[in-house]
């Protein structure tokens, strides 16, 4: 329940589930996952089952110039795990299983986290599978090149409130910012080594229940993410995006857009601005939102829209 008594309900979507039509009625909410979400065998049952699926598997084959759908069917967790790899099959994934309900998929807000922010413009209309799918591919590349240039990582702090990680981090020599509010307890850090691991040690000095270290290429959502928001301005500027069928909620402000223009110079400043997650969610439900189903991979954001909706109890 939320502050004012309305029932929230929260759950993954499974596209080849028996109970796909008796779910999706229900469902005005879908939110698209990012980075991390990825697993070997992600997409198979899609691509062995609706032949839409597989069409659009295919045509992704062609555009990316490799066969990116041996990787996310049989290939191992580390050639996954590749930034370059692992944003379009998560993109694929997601914005693949939204199509594949066809009529069924009429939302009336959209949600991405990160990356996921462009499998919800696709598949809200506002970018064409071709042209998300390129983007896509040409922020793997960037981000891929950006963190090659300067060793950076990120770190989980769970059990912390926002305003002292904030705090914490700007008393750091170095670069090292929040990143990621994903919930209520919940933020991730990003910048450089030194300045994180500094950090991580100062945060659970503070109280901080945990501060792990993330498996991950370099610094996301940082300042260190520069050079990548400079070459993928010039993909974006040459990219066609419509109006969305629905307001997407983005990132940097959580706040619903609809409007071309804002959307393309807010998924710029994504690259190196915070993924607002909690203000996202928070904001959804109160515009009325009441019913969210996850697109994609795993069932991570699921789970924060969980945790977020209880803190509003």
């Amino acid at each position: 329940m939320n502050e004012e008594g309305v029932s929230i309900h929260v759950r993954p979507l499974f596209v080849c589930n028996n109970y796909l039509e008796e779910i999706v009625m229900y469902m005005k909410a879908f939110v698209f996952p990012g980075q991390g979400a990825q697993f070997v065998g992600m997409g198979k049952d899609l691509y062995e089952n609706h032949v839409l699926a597989k069409e659009m598997f295919d045509k992704a084959n062609e555009i990316l110039g490799y066969r990116i759908t041996d990787i996310m069917f049989e290939g191992t967790d580390e050639e996954l795990k590749q930034t370059k790899v692992t944003q379009p099959a998560v993109f694929l994934h997601s914005v693949i299983s939204a199509l594949c309900l066809g009529k069924e998929f009429q939302p009336d807000m959209v949600a991405g986290h990160s990356l996921g922010e462009f499998s919800a413009l696709t598949a809200a209309g506002a970018l064409s599978f071709e042209d998300g799918l390129k983007l896509v591919y040409a922020r793997a590349m960037a981000m891929q090149k950006a963190c090659e240039a300067k060793p950076s990582t990120m770190a989980a702090i769970i059990g912390m409130d926002d305003e002292t990680i904030e705090r914490v981090c700007s008393e750091i020599d170095g670069i090292v910012v929040p990143a990621n509010y994903n919930s209520p307890g919940q933020v991730v850090i990003s910048g450089e080594v030194e300045a994180v691991h500094e950090a991580c040690a100062k945060l659970k000095e503070a109280g901080a229940k945990r501060a792990l270290p993330l498996a991950v290429g370099g610094a996301f959502h940082s300042p260190l993410m520069e050079p990548a928001r400079v070459e993928l301005a010039e993909a974006i500027e040459a990219t066609t995006f419509n109006k969305p069928v629905c307001p997407i909620y983005q990132n940097v402000d959580a706040r619903p857009y609809t409007e071309a223009e804002d959307i393309k110079a807010n998924l710029l400043k994504q690259l190196t601005s915070p993924v607002r997650w909690t203000q996202t969610v928070m904001n959804m439900i109160q515009d009325g939102m009441t019913e969210f189903a996850e697109c994609g991979p795993g069932a991570v954001l699921t789970g924060l829209i969980g945790r977020i909706q209880k803190s509003l109890s």
